[in-house]
């Protein structure tokens, strides 16, 4: 089962490589941005020899790809062809769920719907603008926020959850813009809603599964009565498995591949990878004593050694004098000689990615 999943998030050594980044993200259906830097890594773990210049010239120059808040009413960045019809099926569920929040940040209807207006206004006469400039031109319209509050950025997560606004690109330094997303990605009609399910439900299968139902709810954020007529919809190309004794659900056709003799299949994994963040249990992937590692509170994912969809230890990079670093692996059991070929292979690949000199240190046994 891990196999299937590691491959169909190209997490095995049969995935293509330098692929563009629109089809890495169209393939594994998106990947969590919170932290965009991560998004490129992750990226760059799913198509060996990918150059972070791919990724930038398709965010910033071919608007291939798309940042904005989608799944779970969080970034993610997507293929461009995906983004109009997700945010369409998604917008309108996370906008109601946010509506208790907006109300202790005291923004109330009549704001949210003034505020909105004004972003699309501004951002056509002025896009791309900054969090801090976006505030600026709204109080000049009378609609005043406390920038020294969460205020703006939900209500500008809000404009982006109706399809007005999407992120551009970042300016010196790494601060967010933001763009109108009709400056970004032609605009396109969008399915039914009920065609949306069933696309949503086929696509995570093929990006996730084997998964179970509520995996799927986990990851969308979807209420179970939309994710059951999703899964009623795309029935015909879905299968039934068992995990841990668990009914799930799979492609059809991505039972047939067989996984391959041989050595393991390295990838280091960035922090909030979609990997780990796809299901809502990690205990297929992940022993439970580096989940902890994994998850030391504050809402972060932190990065992971997987092999062969098997989540063996944690990473980091320790910074060490100039602009190099030393990645160290943690880990609570011993692991295989055989695999430090496998993690030089991936240091190599992201020191070149990242335009840094890395070395692997010797892995460190957590007691």
């Amino acid at each position: 089962m891990l196999w299937l999943r590691a491959t169909a998030q190209r997490l095995t050594r049969d995935a293509p490589a330098r692929t563009k980044p629109s089809a890495i993200l169209h393939e594994v259906f998106g990947l969590q941005a919170q932290v965009f830097s991560a998004a490129a890594l992750g990226m760059r773990a799913r198509s060996p020899g990918l150059s972070a210049a791919n990724v930038s010239r398709a965010l910033n120059d071919e608007h291939s790809i798309v940042r904005t808040w989608l799944m779970r009413g969080t970034l993610h960045v997507v293929a461009a062809e995906d983004v109009r019809w997700l945010v369409d099926l998604l917008g309108p569920v996370f906008a109601r769920a946010g509506a208790r929040r907006h109300a202790q940040l005291g923004l109330d209807d009549d704001l949210k719907t003034r505020g909105t207006a004004a972003i699309r206004r501004i951002l056509t006469d002025a896009g791309p603008l900054t969090r801090y400039e976006l505030v600026d031109r709204l109080r000049s319209r009378n609609v005043v926020l406390d920038p020294k509050t969460q205020g703006p950025i939900h209500l500008i997560a809000l404009a982006a959850l109706q399809g007005i606004l999407c992120l551009g690109p970042d300016r010196d330094g790494g601060e967010a813009t933001y763009v109108l997303l009709d400056d970004w990605v032609r605009p396109a009609p969008t399915p039914s809603r009920e065609m949306a399910l069933t696309e949503l439900t086929r696509r995570y299968f093929s990006a996730y599964g084997p998964a179970t139902i509520e995996d799927l709810a986990a990851w969308s954020g979807l209420p179970m009565t939309e994710v059951r007529s999703g899964v009623e919809g795309a029935k015909a190309v879905l299968a039934e498995v068992m995990i841990q004794g668990r009914p799930a659900v799979a492609l059809r056709q991505g039972l047939k591949r067989d996984a391959p003799a041989g050595k393991g299949d390295v990838r280091l994994l960035p922090a909030f990878d979609t990997y780990l963040l796809g299901y809502r249990r990690r205990d297929l992937a992940v022993p439970l004593r580096l989940q902890r590692r994994l998850q030391r509170g504050g809402g972060w994912i932190h990065p992971a050694v997987v092999v062969n969809g098997r989540a063996v230890a944690a990473w980091s990079v320790r910074k060490s004098g100039g602009r190099g670093g030393q990645v160290l692996v943690e880990t609570f059991g011993r692991i295989a000689g055989s695999l430090q070929p496998g993690i030089d292979a991936e240091v190599k690949d992201m020191a070149r990615f990242l335009d840094l000199p890395l070395m692997a240190r010797p892995w460190r046994l957590v007691t």
